[in-house]
């Protein structure tokens, strides 16, 4: 009887224990640092409460409403969020609730995904220095330099001109931005974003269309100083070189070609996204044709350029331009280039050489060829006066050394 009363005491116990362990399940108290889940019961610009499990009230208020991610910016009765708890009982007796930290919490962990995954996440830029944008992404701080813009966005500048760019940056500040974690260090909290590796995502089957070869049409977008960059197909973008431009050499693109103009060029080089162009490829190339026009010796009335240290770029038509060296031409002794000729100028040349596949053509200033023409006449004139001296001198060598020769047999003769 009294084994059979000890047995139903222990399993009494032993309910009872289980019983304590399901209520203490249940009634969980939440702890500081911890990521709890809640169901809105009202949401305002002011103060956000949650239902959490039926048993407590929490509540996020002030700078902790903070928006983090999208899904804390339309919160409405009935919708289950998260949130990091900051104070286990405030004064009301509720639990202090922040989205900020369990907003950063979730900014970090799509940051390492888009890292890892190489997907597209959303910036918004806050701020611009000289190197790049100053982009946040939900309240995580990344930068993103000019080099990783994509290309509608680079600030081709003329000139290189420091404000401007800074200028052309400073308009994205407010700006969303679609871009790529290209380096992250959370320790650190050191991040890059790349645009340009998102744009190129998102246009590489539009690039694949293209090949060398292929012609297209569009509108200029910039012109530098080493070049155009032109806008066509699908929102892609190349650059003509200044070398490419025409067959002729320009100084500065600016000149011949303005923002919106539009222009034809053929597609030379596909780099990843970096699209090379040429427009002097469909035009006929001058040079092909040079002999029908110039040839060697001929003498031509050209316009100077530009005067550089090693001599003056000449133009013999809108077509086939030139080089003077320094060496031919009419300098005296320490005298200067710039003081006898000047940009714009009209100067006569002699053609010294042609060499059409190199497009290539050399001058020399038609003063020199006088010049050198006097020389070498006064070069003839000496040598030949020289030679008749000479000739002179072994003449009278001749008839000094007969003479002396019929004096000594007279005097033997005689002897």
């Amino acid at each position: 009887m009294t084994e059979e009363k000890n047995e139903e005491q222990i399993k009494d116990s032993e309910e009872f224990a289980n019983l304590l362990s399901e209520e203490k399940d249940v009634v969980h108290v939440p702890q500081v640092g911890e990521i709890i889940k809640g169901t809105v019961l009202s949401a305002s610009k002011a103060e956000v409460r949650l239902d959490i499990d039926g048993t407590f009230i929490g509540v996020v208020r002030g700078r902790e409403l903070y928006d983090e991610s999208p899904e804390y910016s339309s919160l409405k009765p009935g919708d289950e969020i998260e949130a990091t708890v900051i104070e286990e009982e405030n004064e009301n007796g509720n639990i202090e609730l922040s989205f900020r930290y369990a907003g950063q919490e979730k900014a970090w962990a799509a940051l390492k995904d888009s890292f890892e995954n190489k997907t597209v996440i959303k910036v918004r830029v806050i701020d611009a220095n000289r190197g790049g944008l100053l982009a946040n992404f939900g309240q995580i701080a990344g930068f993103l330099p000019v080099s990783q813009l994509a290309p509608e966005n680079y600030p081709r500048v003329s000139g290189g001109d420091k404000s401007r760019i800074l200028e052309k940056l400073k308009s994205f500040v407010g700006m969303e931005m679609e871009v790529r974690a290209m380096n992250l260090d959370e320790k650190g909290e050191k991040i890059i974003f790349s645009e340009k590796e998102a744009w190129n995502e998102r246009q590489r089957d539009v690039i694949a269309k293209y090949k060398v070869g292929s012609q297209v049409t569009g509108k200029i977008t910039a012109v530098t100083d080493f070049g155009v960059f032109i806008s066509f197909g699908d929102n892609l973008e190349g650059l003509i070189h200044i070398s490419e431009l025409a067959w002729q050499r320009i100084e500065d693109p600016a000149d011949l070609f303005k923002v919106g103009q539009e222009i034809a060029a053929e597609i030379i080089n596909i780099d990843g996204s970096k699209i090379f162009l040429s427009a002097k490829k469909l035009a006929k190339d001058p040079w092909a044709a040079i002999a029908e026009k110039f040839n060697v010796g001929q003498t031509v009335k050209a316009t100077i350029l530009k005067v550089n240290p090693f001599g003056l770029f000449v133009k013999l038509n809108e077509d086939i331009h030139g080089l003077a060296h320094i060496s031919q031409l009419a300098l005296a002794p320490g005298q200067k280039l710039e003081e006898l000729y000047r940009a714009n100028e009209e100067a006569e040349f002699k053609i010294i050489s042609i060499e059409p596949k190199e497009h290539r053509l050399g001058l020399a200033a038609v003063s020199v060829e006088v010049e050198k023409a006097k020389a070498d006449e006064g070069e003839k004139v000496e040598k030949k006066a020289k030679t008749e001296k000479t000739e002179k001198v072994v003449k009278e060598k001749k008839v000094s050394k007969k003479k002396s020769e019929e004096a000594e047999t007279a005097t033997e003769e005689k002897e």
